[in-house]
């Protein structure tokens, strides 16, 4: 009597699709998840848009001059990536969600005396109208890290851009995520400490993550 409600139910896992956003800070991994979660489940990847992006060396250069231009590219990048993503018949997982960059990034550098108010408030206007339109994650999954975590992340991966990055900038953007992730209510989170659990390196690491979210997204009796 059970074989036939397996069946039914690996039927309905297949065909339900799922969108999976991974958030963190810089140098947390969230490629490299991004990657993984994709070729364990055959999902579609959708990754952020660095290596040609035209603001970025600019902006670790001069961030007040560029802060704004940059924030308003992965604004406009992240929304098309929602826009097909949610037109995909496929599971998704995507790297770094778009309400990180009003949240996290813009809000920062506003804080930071290098938005200016009048662009500040322009871009979250533009965010607020951009988002109404679209479909939160059904699960989000934050990459905790420390900043040494993070230092030597970027620094195993050697982007020479990043290799302006200070500290505080880091340390700022935590406590920005903190205070985000805690009050984020668009639907399930799954928080991943990386200090913890280094699941590029260590197999047994990297299953136990596949396996939390598996329980959240499949799983009778989701934690």
């Amino acid at each position: 009597m059970l074989y036939p409600f397996c069946l039914s139910s690996i039927n309905v896992r297949a065909n339900n699709k799922k969108y999976v956003a991974v958030a963190g800070n810089i140098g947390a991994g969230k490629s490299s998840l991004t990657r993984i979660l994709s070729d364990y489940f055959k999902w579609e990847a959708f990754y952020e848009r660095v290596d040609d992006n035209p603001y970025l060396i600019d902006f670790y250069e001069d961030m007040h001059r560029w802060s704004f231009n940059l924030q308003i590219f992965f604004l406009s990048s992240r929304f098309d990536h929602q826009r097909r993503i949610e037109d995909s018949p496929h599971s998704i997982v995507q790297d770094r969600s778009i309400y990180e960059d009003a949240e996290i990034f813009a809000k920062n550098l506003h804080e930071m005396g290098l938005m200016s108010n009048r662009d500040f408030s322009n871009y979250t206007d533009l965010f607020k109208i951009m988002t109404s339109y679209l479909q939160a994650p059904h699960l989000l999954v934050y990459l905790r890290a420390s900043v040494p975590t993070l230092v030597g992340h970027i620094q195993s991966r050697g982007r020479d851009f990043e290799s302006t990055i200070r500290i505080e900038y880091l340390d700022r953007l935590n406590r920005h995520y903190e205070s985000w992730v805690d009050r984020y209510s668009l639907g399930p989170k799954i928080i991943i400490d990386v200090d913890e659990l280094d699941f590029v390196n260590v197999p047994e690491h990297k299953m136990e993550i596949i396996g939390r979210i598996e329980s959240r997204l499949f799983g009778l009796f989701p934690e």
